[in-house]
């Protein structure tokens, strides 16, 4: 017995979810995240089945602890539900999460495992009887290959949309490496994205007449103009008519337009609210957080943060932010100090670029702070400088590497960084560098009378030289 042929034994809609997942493990990975997310779905409707259990939301956070809660699943068959469904949500948005795809398919290999594991506890709950022993088939390395000879040769239009997400994927990938700095250095050299969205464009158009999803990706590529100008009515056409199709992406992007105002779609709040909700009960994730913006507009802030929770909950780091700021402020719920940092944290471990800096900060600056890691403090504001090429981020970088918060001075780098800040601050940045520029400089000038070390005058001297205008 393979692995298919054992997930097949507790069902076969899983087992066709499954073989999904593993055949794009390699070759378009965020597509097999997803079905790992579509099949953790699927199975919590067979848990619930044998007691006729009745789902209060059709969230899946919701429906894992609702399983929870009436104790039909355990703790170990909880959080290995939960593992898939936050692996899924990575999948649906990786550039979120600044993964790059070779990231990505060590997280879809792990999926499979985690999954399999998975289906090893629940086979004595749905077939009342041991799991059976079986064998790992290895991935297959031709399903690439099979994917393409599908699209160009038998114009297959799944495999050309398939096709597009691959491309479209590592095209938001590269252009986040493109766009990253590096140390204090401006931009890499590498220029990749365009090429990739190029493909990328080239195959949702293939597939578009009939492929809704890729309907719907054309219309994007059109809207930000992947292989050309942008053409923005065009693009919203598409996106419009592949929500009245019921593509859940398009819902959740065109309630955004109408929620925003959009080229020509003219801010609507009925209609805003009309698209996101039907996104958000198919468990889109950006639809609840921006029910909850709809919500805080409107003055309903209790209903905001059950927006905001819920999509929080769902693993979405964005929302789990917003409720870290709700939280702490007491809208649409009770001050919670605790619970903010939490969220907070939360949002920071899945590279959420504010979460990530206000957790630094929080570390760096108060002594009872929550899972204070001086390590880490660092590490979340050099993420937040490479990816965010924040001015603030590079201040407390800079300061920190001055006052010892590190564990080390470098007077080097932290000239470096401030130099940088200053380079690329705002008027009100500005007001703060400058005094810590006078400091860091007057600094060094007494350090280099007293040293006697060579290296270190050195150090001082390049430090000193940077800080000169």
């Amino acid at each position: 017995m393979n692995d298919i042929e054992f997930v097949a034994g507790v069902s076969e809609a899983l087992a066709a979810e499954y073989r999904n997942a593993k055949r794009y493990v390699s070759d378009v990975p965020t597509q097999s995240l997803l079905h790992v997310r579509s099949f953790a779905h699927r199975l919590t409707a067979l848990l619930a089945e044998p007691t006729a259990v009745v789902f209060d939301s059709p969230n899946l956070y919701d429906r894992i602890e609702q399983l929870n809660r009436l104790r039909l699943i355990d703790v170990r068959i909880t959080r290995s539900l939960h593992r898939l469904r936050t692996d899924g949500n990575r999948g649906a948005h990786p550039e979120k999460y600044h993964l790059d795809q070779v990231q990505l398919q060590q997280l879809a290999r792990k999926a499979i495992r985690d999954l399999l594991k998975l289906v090893e506890l629940v086979y004595p709950l749905l077939r009342q009887g041991s799991a059976p022993e079986y064998q790992f088939d290895e991935y297959d390395e031709l399903s690439g290959r099979d994917l393409c000879f599908r699209a160009v040769m038998e114009d297959d239009s799944e495999a050309q949309y398939l096709l597009g997400m691959s491309f479209k994927s590592q095209a938001l990938m590269a252009r986040q490496q493109e766009q990253a700095i590096t140390d204090a250095e401006t931009l890499p050299r590498q220029q990749q994205a365009q090429h990739y969205l190029a493909k990328a464009a080239y195959w949702f158009a293939q597939a578009a007449a009939q492929q809704p999803r890729a309907l719907f990706e054309h219309g994007v590529a059109l809207l930000h103009g992947y292989s050309g100008k942008p053409d923005l009515l065009a693009g919203q056409q598409l996106i419009r008519q592949a929500a009245e199709v019921g593509v859940v992406d398009a819902m959740a992007l065109l309630g955004y337009f109408y929620l925003v105002g959009s080229g020509d779609i003219a801010a609507d709040l009925v209609l805003a609210e009309r698209y996101l909700t039907a996104a958000a009960e198919q468990e889109h994730v950006e639809a609840m957080a921006n029910l909850g913006v709809l919500r805080y507009q409107q003055g309903n802030l209790t209903a905001a943060f059950q927006h905001i929770r819920q999509a929080a909950q769902s693993g979405y780091p964005h929302a789990q932010y917003h409720l870290s700021l709700l939280l702490a402020r007491g809208e649409g719920c009770q001050v919670d100090p605790a619970a903010s940092e939490q969220w907070l944290a939360e949002a920071a471990e899945q590279g959420q670029l504010d979460a990530m800096l206000a957790r630094a900060q929080h570390m760096l600056n108060q002594e009872q702070a929550f899972g204070s890691d001086m390590s880490q403090a660092e590490n979340y504001l050099r993420q937040v400088i490479r990816y965010g090429h924040s001015v603030p981020a590079m201040i407390e970088l800079a300061i920190a590497l001055t006052d010892g918060s590190l564990a080390r001075i470098d007077v080097v780098e932290a000239a470096a960084w401030l130099k940088l800040a200053k380079k690329r601050g705002n008027a009100q940045e500005q007001q703060v560098i400058e005094p810590l520029w006078q400091s860091l400089v007057q600094q060094i000038e007494r350090v280099l009378t007293v040293s006697k070390d060579p290296e270190e005058q050195r150090s001082l001297q390049r430090a000193k030289e940077l800080l000169t205008d």
